[in-house]
């Protein structure tokens, strides 16, 4: 059960960076593109590659099973939003924003892909 509290801690920190940040970026770039969203999404998918391959089997940091948990399904899980992008995207489709909506989506997959891997190589150079 504990287990299970450090997600749901970790998820509500994770929620209201979310929250936060995706408002900051609006108000910064406009309404016109999800920033935000796309910013989120390279952010948490960097450092969820970067918390697994320093706490991973064969990482730099020993951590508790409860640390990593709460790091990588409770705060990055919170973070990310691809139920947001997936939403984002259906509206851009269905205004007919055809081309915005293609690069949302090649922007979005290889970005986080991308990112993903650096913050991966980047833990397991350390």
């Amino acid at each position: 059960m504990q287990t299970y509290a450090w997600v749901a801690l970790g998820g509500a920190i994770g929620s209201m960076a979310r929250f936060w940040m995706a408002n900051v970026v609006a108000v910064l770039t406009g309404p016109a593109f999800p920033w935000g969203t796309l910013g989120i999404n390279i952010i948490g998918s960097f450092v969820i590659g970067l918390v697994a391959s320093l706490t991973g089997p064969d990482g730099s940091y020993d951590v508790p099973s409860d640390a990593r948990i709460f790091l990588m399904v409770g705060i990055c899980g919170g973070f990310t939003t691809f139920s947001s992008f997936s939403l984002q995207t259906l509206v851009l489709l269905q205004a007919g924003e055809f081309l915005r909506a293609g690069g949302y989506i090649l922007g979005s997959v290889a970005l986080c892909l991308i990112f993903v891997w650096v913050g991966y190589v980047l833990g397991i150079t350390r």
